[in-house]
């Protein structure tokens, strides 16, 4: 018989939230982990893949151990990015609908924090931080965390660069006597030093089934390509994928902002999202991704953490990451909540032997998929191209006398023969360029 979340222990007032959500059965992190941290009292560590439910795995038991009649910070909540404290917070708030006497606080950076010490001022149970903010505001002594009673450390394996000078001081200003719940996707030697370091001798550790759990639903595919058609051979890829939401890794920021660049010429709708970025646009992306105004995400992998989308179909390495935890992370976006998604890696020749590695180390099957071929790419090129021209704005400088001359040229002509010499001489200086391009590979290669 399938457990239902009362059966885990979860009060009703919480499960007819998770009703109104449309939630009805308890992930496996969600058993393994709700009735551990509502009857026992040692430190957790969870491991689990993104995309499992780990959220409400240790916010609905923290909202039911929440003493109400208290003033007091009970329990203090980090995550490695403002996106994914945000996505932490609306989650809550959503679990607790029916419990409005639980007060919940988002005190991440990236924003004015003169509110946020504004907000600290009313009653706080639940404060969602970022370690960085979190620190800035204990050295204001502007909050107060003498009384926490649980801290959760989640994604904690993306946190490992800011816990390493922002724990101290937060685990300084928290009873020893706190509980600590570890939540990671991957182990690496970083994160058992943490646990070593901050959680007690006495620690329960939960995992779920790595081998497939986080790769459920998800279709490795990669595709070999020239550098040279690499561009081509993924806006040939989006362009079946048209309508369709997903997110396209990059390893740096400015390979984001070049090809979210080239995405925007070709009249994809798309948005740009990496940390240099100001918040107030980064919230503006995410915000347009999330109710759909946009369809693709152009991404680094630290600020794509947070991005909890159920629909996203498909995600795209246009480079390969430089780490197995990065791969678990980037194709975690997709096939979430039961549904299928498709994980595909854009590789160049020499870095194909990598996959079996990949393979290797995951637990998981990348299957090869041929590219377009040359001429399916070249009429992909024309339609992004005849597409361009049917949105482009007219100008309204050009003086009629001009387009007068113009029309002469062409009057004779008619519209079928008019887009066929359009066609014809737009595909003469593709050609062109293309051959130009080709001529230093070809040289190279004598």
């Amino acid at each position: 018989m399938i457990k239902q979340f009362l059966d885990l222990g979860i009060k009703e007032e919480f499960q007819q939230s998770l009703e109104k959500l449309e939630i009805f059965k308890p992930t496996e992190i969600q058993k393994k982990t709700i009735p551990l941290i509502l009857n026992a009292k040692k430190d957790v560590v969870a491991l689990a893949k993104t995309g499992t439910g780990k959220t409400a795995a240790f916010g609905l038991p923290l909202l039911q151990l929440i003493n109400v009649n208290s003033k007091n910070i009970q329990v203090v909540i980090l995550a490695p990015t403002r996106e994914l404290g945000q996505q932490i917070y609306a989650n809550l708030v959503s679990y607790a609908s029916n419990s409005k006497s639980i007060s919940i606080a988002s005190i991440c950076g990236g924003i004015p924090i003169k509110p946020q010490i504004e907000r600290l001022q009313n009653i706080t149970h639940i404060v969602i931080a970022t370690p960085g903010r979190l620190v800035d505001l204990i050295n204001r002594k502007a909050i107060d965390l003498k009384k926490v009673e649980y801290l959760v450390l989640d994604e904690a394996d993306e946190m490992v660069s800011n816990l390493k000078t922002d724990l101290d001081p937060i685990v300084n200003e928290i009873p020893k006597t706190k509980r600590t719940l570890l939540f990671t996707a991957t182990m690496p030697g970083t994160i058992k030093q943490v646990i070593q370091n901050y959680l007690s001798k006495n620690v329960t550790q939960v995992e779920v089934d790595m081998s497939t759990v986080g790769h459920q639903g998800i279709d490795h595919q990669y595709i070999v390509v020239e550098p040279i058609e690499k561009l081509d051979v993924l806006l040939h890829f989006l362009s079946t994928k048209e309508r369709k939401r997903g997110v396209i890794f990059c390893k740096t920021k400015a390979a984001v902002n070049k090809l979210a660049k080239k995405l925007a010429i070709n009249k994809f709708s798309s948005g740009a999202l990496h940390g240099s970025l100001t918040q107030g646009i980064r919230d503006r992306v995410m915000g347009q991704f999330r109710e759909g105004h946009i369809n693709i995400l152009v991404a680094t992998d630290l600020a794509a953490r947070g991005i909890d989308v159920k629909e996203i179909e498909y995600v795209v390495n246009y480079h390969l990451p430089d780490t197995y935890d990065a791969y678990v992370h980037r194709s975690g976006r997709t096939a979430r909540a039961g549904a299928k998604g498709l994980s595909l890696t854009i590789l160049q020749k020499e870095e194909e032997i990598e996959i079996a590695d990949f393979e290797n180390e995951l637990g998981i099957t990348f299957h090869r998929s041929k590219k377009a071929n040359p001429q399916s790419i070249e009429e992909n090129n024309s339609l992004l191209w005849a597409k361009k021209i049917f949105k482009t704005k007219l100008n309204r400088d050009v003086s009629d006398d001009f387009k007068e001359k113009i029309k002469t040229i062409f009057h004779h002509l008619t519209k079928e023969e008019l887009v066929e010499k359009i066609i014809a001489n737009h595909l003469e200086q593709h050609h062109s360029i293309v051959q130009k391009l080709e001529a230093p590979l070809k040289n190279k290669k004598k």
